[in-house]
């Protein structure tokens, strides 16, 4: 009985040792395929360098240290859009109808030639560049304009940077204030959320 049990543990033993290195050959395979993974959601090969080439004139030939750049502007903004979600924006009434009329309308001027996979990253550009400006108005530039204590706070503290009263450099200020608002909060938005990067995916596209 005793050396029917031990047969059968490890069988047992054998089938999740199997299941596991499956689980990691799959995850491994889909992994390498990404530039990233935010918070479990990945960022495609394919969709970085589409975004890439969008911004850049459709320039492909890229060393490695400007695309790694491009990738951490590109993680910032996945970062915002996933607070944007978080924070409930996404189900605004009136963020989905602007959706809604692009989609109808991308539909409607659909242009030869392009494919369906370009398609669905036009789109999905649009819906997280407006969630990225909404989230943004609220944490940046509305703070900014609005808190006025803030802003002569902010001045107070820097202003060896200015030697202007701040009437004559209250664009510049503001300026300022923003870009503090904008890196404390991606610095909240890091450690609050996992990202990997996928190195070595980088550097093949590099040498593409």
């Amino acid at each position: 009985m005793l050396l029917l049990s031990l047969k059968i543990y490890r069988v047992l033993c054998v089938k999740k040792a199997y299941s596991l290195f499956v689980f990691s050959f799959i995850y491994s395979i889909s992994f390498a395929q990404n530039v990233a993974v935010v918070n479990g959601k990945s960022i495609s090969a394919k969709e970085f360098m589409w975004a890439y080439k969008k911004s850049h004139n459709g320039n492909v030939s890229v060393p490695y240290d400007t695309l790694q750049a491009y990738l951490n502007l590109y993680i910032n903004f996945k970062l915002k859009v996933l607070d944007a979600r978080e924070m409930g924006l996404d189900k605004d009434a009136d963020y989905q109808e602007e959706i809604k009329t692009y989609e109808n309308a991308l539909a409607t001027h659909k242009k030869v030639g392009v494919s369906s996979k370009d398609q669905d990253f036009l789109l999905n550009e649009y819906r997280e560049g407006v969630l990225m400006f909404n989230v943004s108005e609220q944490k940046i530039w509305n703070k900014a304009q609005e808190d006025e204590q803030a802003i002569n706070e902010f001045y107070t503290k820097n202003q060896q940077n200015y030697n202007k009263p701040l009437n004559e450099v209250l664009g510049a200020v503001i300026a300022d204030y923003q870009q503090r608002l904008e890196e404390k909060w991606l610095k909240s938005l890091k450690q609050k959320y996992q990202i990997k990067i996928n190195e070595s995916e980088l550097k093949k596209l590099a040498k593409l």
